[in-house]
């Protein structure tokens, strides 16, 4: 118990602040950090005083000093004075047992509920939820003695006449279970009420679907707590577990059909859902029972409906993702024509920040690479610079139409037997002025491993006080955070050199492709949705760019919300005009409603498939359905599936289920129906490298039917079809033969699987024709694949800055997402494992030489691959140590003979020495 003064108090009374704690027969007081303990043996060392409004209260200490405090109101006064005094009365032996008595019946009192909540659960086979046990916690009474104190008051034989009688042997019983640990003891009660209920239920669990369920299953199905979480594997059967749940549910009376409605992210899925939920009735005599399945979309309208008394209009293209790309870039073109600060900002972005710096002094991902191995990035002008920073100052120059020189001779000739000729990283004509861009942190600091680094930058900057050159300088830090262009642009400025930004100055031929304006459109989609789904306003999202670590590329994040601003805007009154809103608002709105208990769910069971695909929004009000006593939500999903981070998904969402939903079990299903052992394996350990994805051990009794796992390299791109074809005549011979079994209806199924639509080129146009006998091959985006299965599946594109992508995880998403998921590539990581997971017997992936996915390269490297001819014959390359993709190839000059990267003229690289020797030529860390 602890009592302080109140605001008011504390001022009028002009008090310090203090608070004070009874600690059994103790009295703590602590007034302004300092702490006074005293035992309380009388009734003169606590003195409450009242006053009109507050109450003075003097401590006596053992010297016999007083010290007083004031402020504390009248009523907290009169308890604090009744609790000095039950503490003085305890010191009596006639008080201590007063006090064993009233602490004996409390603590019986309380254990009685928890003994029947307990009892109640267990006769009637009923979950014990985290609402009840924290209700009874909530009850539990607050005794005035510590453990110690009260063993001590339970085992005083001064007090007790025997300590071994049967009343009191219950009454030390009744000690012993007032101290246990009861959230352990109401667990272990319910996982003994599961594993009875597994044998009782054992004939409705064994029914409810075509196939008995797994007992992974029927315990999720068991499981009746408040906010229940299913971590689902790739093919475990999760659709299966979510009916089983409705169904039980409702035969056992815990909910009643009208009161349950199962959450999907389309139409076609609530569809499935509502028919196999019939079908799982119809097989249990309950052909009667209609559980309604609906989509987010449909329940949210309705909540907004039937709460306001008119349903929203959501326009389609505020749905529709194809028609949504298409209204941006509408709004886009109409902000460009309407202003040329707009369109000089967008393309800005486009041309000069379409690319993340790396962190500072970590390793780039090159353009190309030099004779001498020295790693470049191509400029919008066409020259090639030795780092990103150096790509975006020259970018940023030419886009304002500076002439520059990269890397010109200086004027003076400066080679000695210690330096070479001296090169200026930049050098502006029309202002006889040099530039240098130094590899420096917040600090003046550069990368550890630049040895010699601030030597150097002396000897530039002596070269130019001796010879009188005009120099600018500029650095990493400066460059992150914006000051280093603003910096530049001044020092110009006083050269006489203006600035023209013009966005449409015609691009070299020979320069770096910029950011297509279709991928700037779908981020800038993207980062709407995924602020709305976290209601972030304008304001908000600006105190988040501030927030930022300063050493990330900052200035370009600030950029991109330059002109997210407007777009967002554009967006919001387009949706004005139309008089609508769209998904996000109308998901956040409905929430809203429910939290603000304008409206009342009418759900006492709310289940959620596809849960690693919610956004915020969807998980919020998911919440807010359930936020009433005696709810209840099971959230079905599989973080490792989840891949719709474009469409607004939010895998925190799942991975952090326990923090958004305030508590929840986690179970999880980890036997698979679909892939065999060995692809679970590989899969797992592929999904794993990421650390934030929920650790599972994906369990198979599927049998192997050879090979689960194949890489094919074909020469060029145009050959890939070819490779397919002759893929799909093996396995044709094969089930002509009988090697392998059919399918399930006689035909076996292949997946081809791109990671684009271009992809479909892989299929063969004749595959009917030639071998529909025996299978059905369907082409599909590796992102449409998800759901689906196969017998056989292809990936035809495995090919270096192809699958993964490099664009699919920017990082100025994180200005609109919660921290968390930051696993370089994990979006694409996640997809390439649906991919893996769509085959019952066997994945083939077909690669081009001297162009492996960095994803095929991690699967050979873990040995769990080997990448051949399409006839199965080994290939022998040397891969390129320079840029670590490219093959050393034969090939013919005008001197003969001679052996090179495969990637020329990307890179220069040619082996020195004998085959199998190579070089490795430094890298920038810029």
């Amino acid at each position: 118990m602890e009592w302080r003064p109140s605001g008011w108090g504390q001022r009028v009374t002009r008090s310090p602040n203090w608070r004070l704690r009874l600690d059994g027969e103790h009295v703590e007081l602590l007034i302004e950090g300092r702490q006074y303990r005293q035992h309380v043996d009388g009734d003169q060392r606590v003195r409450v005083l009242p006053g009109l409004f507050w109450a003075r209260v003097a401590l006596q200490s053992e010297d016999g000093k007083t010290l007083s405090v004031d402020g504390l109101p009248n009523g907290q006064a009169s308890r604090l004075a009744a609790a000095v005094q039950q503490v003085l009365f305890a010191r009596t032996t006639r008080g201590r047992k007063a006090l064993f008595a009233d602490m004996l019946e409390q603590i019986q009192s309380w254990l009685a509920v928890a003994d029947a909540l307990t009892d109640r659960g267990s006769a009637g086979r009923h979950w014990i939820t985290h609402e009840q046990q924290q209700t009874l916690l909530a009850e539990r009474p607050t005794l005035p003695l510590s453990p110690a104190e009260l063993e001590r008051l339970f085992l005083d034989e001064d007090l007790h006449d025997d300590l071994h009688s049967h009343s009191h042997r219950a009454a030390l019983d009744a000690l012993h279970d007032w101290q246990l640990d009861w959230p352990a003891v109401w667990a272990d009660a319910n996982s003994t009420m599961a594993t009875r209920e597994l044998v009782l239920a054992k004939d409705f669990l064994d029914r409810v679907e075509s196939k008995p369920l797994t007992e992974e299953q029927a315990r999720a199905v068991i499981c009746f707590d408040n906010c229940v979480q299913v971590v689902a594997s790739a093919g475990s059967g999760k659709t299966s577990t979510m009916v089983a749940k409705a169904a039980y549910a409702i035969d056992r009376g815990f909910v009643e059909p009208e009161r349950i409605v199962m959450l999907a992210f389309n139409k076609d899925a609530a569809r499935e859902l509502e028919e196999r939920a019939q079908r799982s009735f119809d097989r249990l005599g309950m052909g009667d029972t209609v559980v309604e399945a609906r989509t987010f979309h449909a329940l949210g309208l309705a909540i907004i409906g039937k709460a306001t008394g008119r349903k929203p209009d959501i326009p389609e293209w505020a749905i529709d993702a194809t028609l949504g790309f298409n209204k941006l870039a509408e709004l886009v073109d109409d902000l460009k024509d309407r202003s040329i600060h707009f369109r000089t900002q967008w393309d800005m972005f486009r041309l000069v920040f379409g690319r993340d710096l790396p962190p500072f002094g970590a390793e780039m991902m090159a353009d190309g690479y030099d004779r001498d191995g020295t790693p470049y990035i191509r400029t919008l002008q066409g020259e090639r610079v030795k780092s990103l920073e150096e790509c975006v100052i020259a970018d940023w120059l030419f886009y304002n139409g500076v002439a520059y020189d990269y890397e010109r001779r200086y004027e003076f000739d400066t080679a000695t037997d210690t330096h070479r000729q001296y090169r200026p990283d930049f050098y502006y004509p029309d202002a006889a002025l040099y530039h240098e861009h130094f590899a420096l942190d917040a600090n003046g600091q550069p990368p550890k491993h630049f040895a010699n680094y601030a030597e150097g930058m002396q000897w530039k900057r002596q070269q130019h006080v001796a010879r009188g050159t005009s120099l600018v300088e500029t650095t990493s830090f400066g460059l992150r955070s914006g000051h280093a262009l603003e910096h530049l642009a001044e020092k110009l400025g006083d050269a006489d050199v203006e600035l023209d930004p013009n966005p449409d100055r015609e691009l070299p031929s020979e320069g770096a492709k910029p950011m297509p304006d279709a991928d700037l459109i779908g981020l800038m989609r993207t980062f709407i949705a995924h602020a709305k789904s976290n209601c972030l306003t304008l304001d908000d999202l600006a105190a988040r760019l501030q927030q930022m670590p300063e050493d990330q590329f900052k200035e370009r994040h600030r950029r991109f919300l330059e002109i997210a601003a407007p777009v967002f805007q554009a967006w919001d009154e387009a949706l004005a005009y139309e008089r609508g809103i769209d998904f996000e608002d109308m998901l956040n709105m409905a929430a809203g409603i429910l939290e603000q208990g304008h409206y009342e769910s009418p759900y006492d069971l709310v289940m959620a498939d596809e849960f690693q695909d919610a956004s915020r929004a969807r998980a919020r009000l998911c919440r807010a359905l359930v936020s009433q006593p005696g709810r209840h939500l099971f959230a079905v999903g599989d973080d490792w599936q989840s891949i719709n981070r474009f469409a607004g998904a939010d895998v925190s969402v799942m991975t952090g289920f326990r923090e958004w939903m305030g508590h929840a079990q986690v179970l999880k299903l980890e036997q698979t129906f679909r892939c065999p052992q060995e692809l679970c394996d590989i899969s797992s350990r592929f999904i794993s490298r990421n650390p934030a994805q929920i650790a599972k051990t994906v369990r198979s009794a599927t049998p192997a039917m050879g090979p689960v796992l194949q890489a094919f390299q074909m020469t060029r791109r145009e050959e890939v079809q070819d490779g397919v074809r002759q893929y799909l005549a093996k396995l044709h011979q094969r089930l002509l033969s009988g090697a392998v079994p059919q399918g399930r209806d006689g035909l076996v199924r292949v997946f081809v699987l791109g990671r684009y639509r271009a992809d479909r080129n892989a299929v063969p146009a004749d595959w009917k024709t030639l071998f529909g006998s025996t299978m059905e091959v369907e082409f599909l985006t590796a992102h449409r694949s998800k759901g689906r299965e196969a017998d056989y599946v292809i990936l035809p594109a495995m090919v270096n800055r192809g699958f993964p992508s490099l664009r699919a995880d920017d990082p100025v998403l994180s200005l609109a997402m919660p921290d968390g998921d930051t696993y370089p590539l994990s979006e694409e990581r996640r997809l390439f494992y649906v991919a893996l997971t769509r085959a019952r017997r066997s994945v083939a992936m077909f690669t081009l030489q001297g162009k492996h996915s960095p994803f095929l390269d991690e699967l050979v490297e873990g040995g769990v691959v080997e990448v051949t001819g399409i006839s199965g014959a080994a290939i022998n390359e040397e891969r390129c140590p320079v840029c670590k993709v490219g093959v050393f190839v034969e090939r013919n000059g005008p001197h003969g003979a001679f052996r090179s990267c495969s990637s020329y003229p990307l890179c220069h690289n040619k082996p020195k020495g004998p085959r199998g020797a190579s070089l490795h030529g430094p890298r920038s860390p810029r």
